[in-house]
This record gives structure tokens, sequence and C-alpha cells, in this order.
């Protein structure tokens, strides 16, 4: 018994030690990256007070020559990149929500929002997500082509009613007003069955198109229920929230009716299937259209967490899309809740 706890002790002290270097080393990333961002910030406030005393492009290109000749091992120096530290200073300085953020993202995620995104507030989402969920570059890119920050903004659920505190912003951001499908090869008439297969078949792009934290647990998932059998379209479950997601896929418009169906799977899953440590189930229905005030009704008085979203085949939103966009005032209020939620 004592030897049993002594192994038991030795790996716990092994394990924390282990945690503490890997805590060390994230700090020490952190760290090299917060300097090499105070260093480009500052080299682009002295370009910048430089071309506003009149002085020619030319001295960011002797600048350059200089800079890469005394530094010969280290790369960022380029006339490109020094334009872009101006740019970067220009665009930020004085701006109250993204100067803190400087240093939170490497230099190259900050360039790719920068040049891609224009709004600030958009650029908050943007920096503090990457932050938040560790999108790569290319994982990035791939979040600003979709419009993730739109399909955010005008996501339909009733989360915030029906879910803890604790993990209610959170799933907030796991539903998208829109998803992207443009990977399937799907003909634009196709059965629930087809399009069902072709995620299946595609499903590490269709993960990555849900969001980094979803993971696949099956597809017509069996309940079993007074010797009936009831079948889930596909199961995820979400690592963050630590609960099983139910998905219900619908190739026409949304009815109120899906909700009913939906509440019985969750109840059955809570009862059922999720472990006792997990957080109650979340439900979401994905369609290909949808009346946002019949969603809105239909959403209203349930006590159980659903969302409802729709799909598109192709990358381009209709030009109808922005037109949904709330007023800036509402766009500030939940875009605060929101970043708050990343912040944490």
């Amino acid at each position: 018994m004592k030897l049993s706890l002594s192994v038991k002790s030795q790996k716990e002290f092994i394990a924390n030690i282990k945690q503490k270097i890997r805590q060390v080393q994230y700090e020490a990333l952190k760290a090299v990256n917060t300097s090499l961002l105070e260093l480009y910030w500052d080299i682009g406030k002295n370009i910048a007070e430089k071309q506003s005393e009149s002085w020619g492009k030319s001295i960011v290109s002797t600048l350059s020559k200089e800079l890469q000749a005394e530094f010969p091992g280290i790369e960022g120096f380029s006339v490109t990149n020094l334009w872009l530290m101006a740019q970067f200073y220009n665009e930020y300085n004085n701006v109250e929500n993204l100067q803190p953020l400087v240093g939170e993202i490497s230099w190259t995620k900050h360039i790719v929002i920068l040049n891609k995104c224009k709004d600030n507030k958009e650029r908050q989402f943007y920096i503090l997500a990457t932050k938040k969920f560790g999108w790569t570059k290319n994982a990035l890119i791939n979040q600003i082509g979709n419009k993730t920050y739109e399909k955010y903004l005008l996501n339909q659920t009733n989360y915030n009613e029906t879910l803890p505190d604790k993990i209610k912003k959170q799933a907030i951001l796991a539903v998208k007003d829109k998803f992207t499908f443009d990977f399937l090869e799907l003909s634009r008439e196709h059965s629930e069955k087809e399009l069902e297969n072709e995620l299946i078949k595609n499903i590490r792009k269709f993960l990555l198109e849900m969001g980094n934290d979803f993971t696949f647990i099956g597809n017509q998932y069996n309940l079993k229920i007074a010797n009936k059998e009831y079948f889930i379209d596909l199961l995820l479950f979400h690592r963050q929230l630590q609960c099983l997601v139910a998905v219900e896929l619908k190739i026409g418009e949304f009815l109120p009716e899906y909700k009913g169906k939906m509440e019985f799977y969750l109840s059955v899953l809570n009862d059922k299937i999720k472990l006792p440590h997990e957080n109650d189930s979340i439900g979401m229905i994905i369609c290909k259209e949808k009346n946002r005030t019949i969603v809105e009704y239909s959403l209203k008085n349930s006590s159980m967490p659903i969302g409802v979203a729709t799909y598109t085949t192709t990358a381009k939103l209709p030009k109808e899309y922005n037109k949904l966009l709330p007023n800036t005032k509402e766009i500030s209020e939940k875009l605060n809740s929101l970043l708050n939620s990343l912040e944490g």
C-alpha cells in the first residue's frame, strides 16, 4: 500500500515539474513575441513620425538596407515589412480597444488582420479569437474568408437564457449564423442523406468549419427509448464546453417543429448518454434557409439550449446577408458581451 502511494506521489511530483517547465516555456515564447511586437511598434512609430515631418519615402528603403546589413541573421527588416510597421502604428495607435492587444498574437497574424479587416471591432474580435482558440495563420485566414465575425454577430440561439454562466458565452461562440461547406461535392438539389454523407467524407474540413474544439462522435447516433429507435444526424463533443452537441441537418427552411424534436434528443442525451462530469447537452439545427422571426419565436420559451444556423455550399455570402447585420448600437452591445468572454 505504501509502495503504491509512493509511486503515485512520484508521478504527481514529476507531472507538476513538467507543467512548470511547459508554463515557463510558454511565458518565454510569449515574452519574445511581446518584445518583438514592441520593437516593431516602436520602429513603426519612428517611421510614422518622420513621415509626418515630410521626410521622403526613400528613408525607409535606406533604413531597410542599413538594418539588413547590420543584422544579417535577423529577418523582418524588408522595405515592405517596415512600411507595415508604420501602418500598424498609424492604424492601431490611440484606438482604445486595439492598442492594449498589440502583444497578444504574432506579427504575421497581426498583418493578416491588418490587411484583411478594416473595422476596429472586427480586428479586436479576430485578435482575441486567435489568442483564445490558438488559430494558426492559415486557420485565421480561413476564418476571415468565411466571414466568421459577421456570422457570430447574427447567430440565433437561446444559450444566453438556458445555459449556466460558466459556459454560456463560450457556447454562443460555438454557433455561427451561417456555416460554409464549400468543400462538399453536392448537386444543387441534394437530399439530407447526401449532405450528411458528404460531411462525414470530409469530416476534417467539417470540424474545422465548426470550430477547433469540436470532436466527432458519430452520425445517425442511435437512441433507444421505450422499444423505439431514434437517430441523431450528427453527434459531436465540445472540449471547452465539456458537453455533447446534437446536430440536425435540414435541406429546406427551418420549421418550428424541428425545435420539439431537438428538445427530445437533448432530454434523452442528458438522461442516458452524458457522463456525470459533463455539462448538459446543447442542440444545433442547421438548415438551408430560415426566417429569423420564426426562429426567434420558436426558441423564445424553450428551456433547452438550441441554436439555429444555415449552411451554404459556396464561400461567397449573398449580398442581402450584410443587410441583416444589427445597427451600430446592437453590434456594440453584442460584441462587448462576446469580447468579454474571449478576454476571460
